[in-house]
């Protein structure tokens, strides 16, 4: 069994959308009330202690009674699973404070757990989703769901849409082996080239959109703190922002799944991007990127597909031939790969894809020829390569999705 989530855009009514304020509103004070109590204590309340003042709270304040049951219960979930993940980030040595409260607009989901919603399904993609003391909502249902739902959060983002993602349990999809292997090397010339020797090229999302986002929000520093322009014009900067994701996850989903579904075997560079952002003049570019995310796209893929995917150190993939093992330095403007020693010549990125797949297959002991089956580490757009790579891989080109 694995887990997966469904991703559905809700268009509520004005009386819906005011609910669902309202409900967002309410977690949000309970949010706060119950860190409140945390306050000058040298150790936390338990969780159940907390939970047990749900009912009189309900009844004390009217718009707590508003909201199911099992969303308020989730709220505490939420809280002390903030307090974990900040107790395990100081534990690795990372300088933590105290978990802060929750100001307007720094709370922007809640969740129905196991009840309290119900997926009301008609015989076109306009359905509705019923959710307890709010109302049947419609959404737009683009896939089928499979499996079973577990739990269901609601969402708001910054630019004012709704949506419903729906948690929940299917069996493994296991993809039939085909025993091809493939090394990806990620760069910034291109997006990245594989060991085939096909390059992808970068679909540079931010740069495109960068003098626009960079205009929108000039207008909006100029605009009076507290003030209702500025509020529109943060709705502005927050659309491109969302223009951004969008293409940039499209384009990520479209790559990483092609990978999936055409090789068993793939080998990547387990690279810390956060410091290469920190130490780089091309930190924009790698921000743009977005490589943690792809890396995290082909992990969790590569899990729920059978697929076996290894992280390898970077160091040296660049200098080292892929063909005789021997060191050739080349400084970073240096784009080819000239060995003096056997004479191989081709791209350098090309070259250290190779090398990324060979040190995968030495690190898990694998033989070209047969599959075995590793332990994947969780991980915390314009094709310039042929026609056939880009038809295979469903993919537009960057003209299209920009």
């Amino acid at each position: 069994m694995t887990n997966r989530n469904y991703k559905f855009r809700m268009y509520p009514s004005r009386m819906q959308e005011v609910d669902l304020n309202q409900t967002m509103g309410g977690c949000r004070w309970l949010y706060n009330h119950f860190l409140e109590q945390w306050q000058g204590k040298e150790k936390v309340p338990s969780r159940y202690d907390l939970q047990a003042q749900l009912p009189q709270l309900a009844k004390e304040h009217d718009f707590i009674g508003e909201i199911h049951s099992k969303t308020r219960q989730y709220v505490l979930y939420q809280l002390y699973s903030n307090l974990r993940a900040l107790a395990q980030l100081k534990k690795r040595g990372h300088k933590v404070g105290r978990l802060r409260f929750k100001g307007k607009g720094r709370f922007n989901c809640f969740v129905y757990n196991q009840t309290g919603y119900k997926l009301i399904k008609t015989e076109t993609r306009q359905q509705k989703l019923r959710l307890s003391k709010i109302g049947d909502i419609p959404l737009r249902l683009h896939r089928k769901v499979e499996g079973n739902i577990k739990q269901v959060y609601v969402k708001k983002t910054q630019t004012g849409k709704w949506y419903a993602i729906f948690s929940v349990e299917v069996e493994s999809d296991k993809l039939q082996s085909n025993g091809r292997e493939i090394g990806i090397d990620l760069n910034i010339m291109n997006y990245l080239t594989d060991s085939e020797g096909n390059v992808v090229e970068h679909p540079h999302t931010l740069r495109k959109l960068q003098k626009k986002l960079a205009r929108e929000q000039r207008r909006m520093h100029k605009k009076k703190k507290g003030s209702q322009n500025r509020a529109k014009q943060r709705f502005r900067v927050a659309r491109i922002y969302e223009q951004i994701n969008n293409q940039r996850d499209d384009f990520l989903h479209r790559l990483s799944i092609h990978y999936i579904n055409n090789y068993d075997f793939i080998a990547v560079e387990d690279l810390s991007v956060k410091d290469m952002m920190q130490s780089s003049y091309n930190a924009i570019n790698i921000v743009d990127s977005a490589w943690s995310t792809f890396l995290s796209m082909l992990s969790y893929k590569a899990e729920s597909a059978g697929r076996t995917f290894v992280k390898v150190d970077p160091k040296n993939t660049t200098q080292i031939c892929s063909q005789c093992g021997n060191h050739v330095y080349k400084p970073l403007w240096v784009r080819t790969h000239d060995c003096p020693t056997c004479g191989l010549q081709l791209d350098r990125d090309h070259n250290s894809a190779i090398n990324i797949l060979n040190k995968a297959r030495l690190e898990v002991g694998r033989v070209p020829s047969e599959l075995t089956p590793v332990e994947t580490r969780p991980l915390f757009r314009n094709f310039g390569c042929g026609a056939s790579f880009v038809a295979e891989a469903g993919i537009q080109p960057c003209e299209v999705l920009a």
